[in-house]
């Protein structure tokens, strides 16, 4: 090849080193190469995908017209679902995002006490 790399081909297990025979069952230009050079014809390594013969088929059938637009059904648009990663931050503290276990409750840590106060069940924020 141009560059000095050599490229091995196996036409009978359809390999290339380059990759591009086995991906996208076409022949590569070490393939075409190969095939010049052995006088072989290089179609016969071509998937059945690519012949014309298959695509022929597809246009074999009839194609059934879509009717009347009166009796379609109603499109309403498009369904848009909200990705909420992509909102503005909010102000204040950011939501943690932590999993909590057994040791997070607060039954475990005891009641909340007011440090103005003094009185149990409310913090400093909430005292009346």
């Amino acid at each position: 090849m141009q560059h000095g790399t050599i490229y091995t081909v196996n036409l009978a297990q359809r390999h290339c080193d380059c990759g591009y025979f086995q991906v996208e069952q076409l022949p590569c230009r070490h393939v075409l190469a190969c095939c010049a050079n052995q006088h072989l014809d290089w179609q016969v390594y071509m998937h059945d995908v690519y012949k014309m013969s298959e695509i022929c088929k597809v246009y074999r059938d009839e194609f059934v017209p879509m009717g009347d637009p009166s009796t379609w059904d109603i499109y309403d648009g498009a369904k848009v679902i909200a990705n909420w990663t992509l909102r503005r931050t909010t102000k204040g503290r950011p939501k943690s995002t932590r999993y909590l276990n057994e040791m997070d409750s607060r039954d475990i840590r005891g009641p909340r006490w007011c440090t103005i106060c003094g009185h149990e069940g409310h913090s400093r924020s909430r005292c009346p």
